[in-house]
């Protein structure tokens, strides 16, 4: 599906910058308030209103720094072979490394002060009440901030410890070329990272078992690159944390959110003594697809079809709204908005960056990148993305640039509310047994991908980090047989393990932001919480929904959370997701044995 030069399902990036001369003019703004900050070198406790000065400089820079970035990287994305958008990005990114590197004297500077010392300066100036949980924030780091001069130098190395990122989303996402197959009229296709996903769901075993082959094809063929880049992005991960003095990686990327490793540690705990309920569902799902053990390559089809298979995409948009009214008026009057005002590009083209995602700069609203493919699954990924464009629209509309980033822990759930929000339409108003069973058992492959599987790859970051940090020598095969042990033990007999799933982990992007995927399962199980008290119309909360989604980064995460009545550091409250996981299976069965009469 492509998008037949109808305009409205482009993104329209001139609402960050109208024309390279705009964004050269603001990447001047930058370099100049940059000398502004400079000045105030050994400055900057000497009085409230300097500390007020280097805040209120320092947020306006980052706030034109980011329009920057943003710019050059959604156009970059969307043409990654496009010379001009190559050189803008190229652009954004020496920039910001040049900020970075030039700034680096701000936290030595402030944490050669305490907390209360500066409190003291500052509790007189009413101006910088605002900026009093940030001050707290930054203090926070006192113990894992180095000196100035040490700072510039790790910060002047950033660059060279992020190659092994751009080289593998160069790999995957420019470079990786796969094997044509024969789809289910027997024509040869391209198989891509963008299409991979309907022929491995494919009702035909032979198309989906061929794609699940090529697609591995490549990424074993590939390992030893791979491995290469993954071992170097831990090894940088491990010099970071031994620079700043954390106890282990999995501590530092923990601590920007304040969590403990005690619940990462009790998500994988939880996860790992459920998983029975998972290996009961695959055994059921035998029974329902007609194979006696189901291969790894049959896991993603539905046999069963919704009643609509081919859904365009202005149809899918009225059916998400539908799906998502329970959240109320007001938030379908800004979601609809947000669908009408050339935020979203929509349709697949060639290079353009694979798969789904959600980035925004302050000032202006939040753009959605889709690679729409007219299905059930696409119509969902709006759900989800659009999530979270509103999280970042309420975030950005109710808060100061500061705090208007919510934190990484919450970023997954408003975008999960929306995809159970319309599982539950779908299958309330499903048309028959069959249909029924489609929207359930789609509801469960989500929990599955988003929960159980999201969780062993937390568990296979957490043993790969800790390995190197314990001085074991990672190779290709450690890497593919710890892989291959976790895959074997969360689904043990309940499928056919193929052996081309050990090369998997070297495909996933997400361990190149690390320690980030156990966010989705903790997301998740937080997203249920609320969609079920949005379902069953609980008096006043809609309203604390909207404020949830408003609160960007003013507060702890876990905080925020509790604001909803949830606490995800409650094990009784990550076990009873699995309960309901468990539920949905037993309704599952009784309606296979329905279908069967």
């Amino acid at each position: 599906m492509e998008n037949k030069g109808n305009d409205k399902y482009l993104w329209d990036l001139s609402k960050i910058f109208i024309n390279d001369e705009e964004f050269n003019k603001a990447i001047n703004i930058v370099n100049e308030t940059l000398e502004k900050i400079l000045n105030l070198k050994g400055k900057i406790l000497s009085s409230d209103k300097t500390i007020l000065e280097c805040f209120t400089l320092s947020d306006d820079l980052n706030l034109t720094l980011e329009k920057i970035y943003i710019y050059a990287n959604l156009g970059y994305n969307d043409k990654m072979n496009n010379k001009e958008w190559q050189e803008k990005r190229e652009k954004a990114v020496s920039l910001f490394d040049k900020v970075s590197e030039s700034l680096s004297f701000i936290f030595p500077e402030l944490l050669k002060s305490n907390l209360e010392d500066v409190n003291k300066l500052i509790s007189n100036n009413s101006e910088m009440d605002k900026y009093k949980f940030n001050i707290e924030l930054l203090f926070r780091y006192k113990a894992h901030t180095l000196s100035e001069e040490e700072e510039k130098i790790l910060s002047s190395v950033s660059p060279v410890l992020r190659t092994t990122d751009d080289t593998f989303s160069s790999l995957n996402n420019i470079d990786a070329k796969f094997d044509k197959i024969k789809d289910e009229n027997e024509n040869m296709v391209e198989l891509t990272l963008s299409n991979q996903s309907r022929y491995l769901e494919s009702k035909n075993r032979r198309v989906r078992k061929s794609a699940f082959n090529k697609l591995y094809k490549f990424y074993s063929e590939h390992i030893n690159t791979t491995s290469t880049l993954y071992i170097n992005k831990v090894k940088a991960n491990n010099f970071e944390k031994n620079t700043r003095k954390y106890s282990s990686s999995l501590e530092m990327n923990l601590y920007n959110d304040n969590i403990d490793k005690s619940l990462y540690e009790l998500l994988i705990s939880v996860t790992n003594k459920n998983v029975k309920s998972l290996q009961k569902y695959y055994k059921l799902k035998s029974k329902l697809i007609g194979i006696n053990k189901l291969h790894i390559y049959d896991t993603y089809v539905n046999i069963c079809l919704p009643t609509n298979e081919d859904i365009d995409y202005e149809n899918g948009k009225e059916m998400v709204i539908e799906a998502l009214k329970p959240i109320g008026e007001e938030y379908i009057k800004d979601f609809k908005h947000l669908l009408n005002n050339r935020c979203i590009d929509v349709y697949p083209k060639k290079a353009k960056r694979s798969g789904a995602y959600q980035w925004g700069a302050y000032s202006v609203e939040p753009y959605v990148s889709l690679n729409y493919e007219n299905n059930i699954d696409s119509v969902s990924t709006l759900a989800h993305e659009m999530g979270h464009a509103m999280h970042s629209y309420y975030s950005d509309k109710n808060n100061i640039f500061c705090y208007a980033g919510y934190p990484i822990f919450l970023a997954e759930i408003a975008s999960t509310v929306n995809e159970i929000l319309f599982s539950e339409y779908m299958t309330k108003n499903s048309k028959s047994i069959d249909e029924k069973i489609y929207y359930i058992v789609e509801y469960l492959d989500k929990f599955k991908a988003t929960v159980f599987r999201q969780t062993m790859f937390a568990e296979f970051e957490h043993i790969i980090h800790g390995k190197y940090e314990n001085g074991e020598s990672l190779t290709k095969d450690s890497i593919c047989n710890t892989y291959l042990d976790l895959y074997k033990k969360q689904f043990g007999n309940s499928l056919v393990i193929d052996d081309d799933i050990k090369y998997e982990w070297s495909r996933i992007s997400h361990f190149y932001s690390s320690f980030y995927v156990y966010k989705y399962a903790t997301g998740f199980i937080s997203a249920m919480i609320i969609a079920s008290k949005l379902l069953n119309e609980e008096k006043g909360f809609k309203e604390k929904y909207i404020k949830f989604l408003s609160s960007g980064g003013s507060n702890y995460p876990l905080e925020i959370l509790k604001e909803l009545g949830i606490d995800i550091n409650d094990e009784k409250v990550i076990d009873n997701a699995f309960k309901l996981f468990d539920e949905k299976v037993n309704e599952l069965n009784v309606l296979i044995e329905k279908r069967g009469e």
